[in-house]
């Protein structure tokens, strides 16, 4: 069966392209989705025609837990938002496992209205909720295929920032879409400029990262690539 990669518009949509376009005859379709919770909810409802697809969220997350660093490869096994929780396909998942090997690690996600930017928000949420990474879209993902039977869904995501460290508070620049407004965005980044420098640079990593992986994921597995992958770590 074939999958259907949906990732978060701009950056990480391109980084994944980038990754197929390394992979000869991919049996893989890309679409691109917006952020945040409520867009990304408008965007399926909307879509049509899914074919017989297993369905694959991809794209970049926050650590909340001191475990996992920038960079770092983590496969949801389910995600919590606002004490709801839905599962990722057990048997899609393991695939998925299986072939990234110890690349990856398996993780509980938590969804979020909205960027959780602070390093004592980080951990407050580990603490209180007890999961791994934080993302604004895996949730209505999983709830919205929840109503699709025999419907396999898998989240695969990259660490782009921390859990040690604060990052800008971006709210202003998010539009009600779930696309960036740029004017706004760069104003707030200049305001904050420590922890801007912070957020660049780990999502240049992690979108390196999750280049590679999909180039991975989606090629016949062989030393070379283990070691093309290793390379970006």
């Amino acid at each position: 069966m074939s999958t259907l990669i949906l990732v978060p518009q701009g950056a990480e949509y391109q980084a994944v392209c980038r990754g197929l376009s390394r992979v000869t005859s991919s049996p893989a379709k890309v679409l691109a989705i917006p952020m945040g919770i409520e867009p990304v909810r408008q965007y399926l409802q909307k879509l049509t025609d899914i074919g017989e697809h297993r369905i694959l969220m991809m794209g970049l997350c926050g650590s909340l837990s001191q475990k996992y660093q920038v960079g770092d490869l983590v496969l949801y096994q389910n995600c919590l938002y606002q004490g709801n929780l839905q599962e990722c396909d057990s048997s899609f998942t393991a695939d998925i496992h299986n072939q990234l090997g110890d690349h990856v690690s398996l993780v509980k996600g938590l969804t979020s209205d909205c960027v959780v930017c602070r390093a004592t928000e980080k951990s407050h949420l580990h603490q209180e909720f007890g999961t791994d990474v934080v993302d604004m879209e895996g949730y209505a993902l999983l709830e919205f295929f929840q109503q699709s039977a025999n419907r396999q869904v898998a989240i695969l995501r990259v660490v782009s920032d921390d859990a040690h460290h604060d990052i800008p508070d971006i709210a202003s620049a998010m539009s009600e879409d779930g696309s960036l407004k740029p004017l706004p965005l760069a104003w707030e980044l200049i305001c904050q400029p420590l922890a801007a420098t912070r957020l660049i640079t780990g999502s240049l990593k992690g979108l390196k990262a999750l280049t590679a992986v999909t180039e991975l994921l989606f090629t016949p597995y062989s030393r070379s690539q283990e070691s093309g992958v290793r390379s970006q770590e």
